[in-house]
């Protein structure tokens, strides 16, 4: 699992973004975005329970997966460009929209930016600002010293809750590959972006239907920073997973699936 299989790629703001549709070629486009240190792969857990109905679109950020990598910073308004820029070149006028962790702030941007494009926005274990700079400068330095071998056992510490890493060696191994897949430089250029965010002022411009999901357990984007999402995109929904930490989409499959799908089909169905 360590990539996403059957993979094409476009050509997008100079870069190779690294696609592919699952789902009926007439169904609206869901387009999902990864998380830091993720791929495509990551949402094999998730595409069969919404691929019935809706042509899901997958992508790997720059510096991620397959796609291409560009000498980094990166900032998470580029990283959107580039969600559009590739919207533009499979010619997709609009989308509903799910992102987890760094692929919600990508999704903040959206719905702020591009309103005209989203049909709905889910915002899944993600924050709109993510202090402290200290923590990032140390995990860059162990990405430089050491590669991603050097983050990945803290990263899984950190996405799933210790029951789950005891009871699903198998999901934890694919994971573990996926993170291990990923290129240090793609992995800081990226991070970079989420260092430097700030993007709470941002959420008043959001107007689209909303769902924010977090997990109980999640250390890296918590409860309350999802509470501040919440609270500032007008008409939102917010639901709190239980027995999930960061990666709620593997760590709770079920109830992850069903609570995007009841609130995506409930925009859907409200569309001409």
């Amino acid at each position: 699992m360590t990539q996403m299989h059957d993979a094409q790629t476009a050509k997008v703001n100079g870069v190779d973004i690294a696609y592919r549709f699952d789902g009926p070629k007439d169904g609206r486009v869901l387009l999902v975005a990864n998380s830091l240190m993720a791929n495509g792969s990551m949402w094999d857990w998730n595409v069969p329970a919404l691929a019935d109905r809706y042509r899901v679109l997958r992508y790997d950020k720059r510096g991620h997966g397959q796609s291409g990598i560009s000498p980094g910073p990166y900032t998470i308004a580029q990283l959107a460009d580039d969600a559009v820029g590739l919207l533009d070149t499979l010619q997709i006028a609009k989308v509903h929209f799910m992102g987890l962790s760094i692929g919600g702030m990508i999704g903040q941007q959206l719905g702020a930016r591009y309103p005209e494009r989203i049909y709905s926005l889910s915002l899944c274990n993600t924050a709109s600002e993510m202090p402290p700079r200290s923590l990032w400068e140390e995990r860059f330095e162990i990405a430089r010293t050491q590669g991603i071998a050097g983050l990945v056992d803290g990263t899984i510490k950190r996405w799933f809750t210790a029951p789950f890493i005891e009871r699903a060696p198998g999901d934890i191994e694919k994971v573990r590959q996926m993170i291990l897949a990923t290129n240090a430089d793609g992995y800081m250029g990226c991070g970079s972006a989420v260092r430097d965010m700030a993007q709470s002022t941002m959420l008043l411009k959001i107007k689209i239907p909303t769902l924010v999901l977090s997990g109980e357990h999640d250390p890296a984007c918590t409860v309350d920073q999802g509470t501040v999402l919440h609270r500032l995109i007008e008409g939102s929904k917010m639901v709190v997973l239980k027995d999930a930490a960061h990666l709620s989409n593997i760590e709770q499959p079920a109830t992850f699936n069903r609570t995007v799908r009841e609130f995506i089909d409930s925009v859907d169905s409200q569309l001409k």
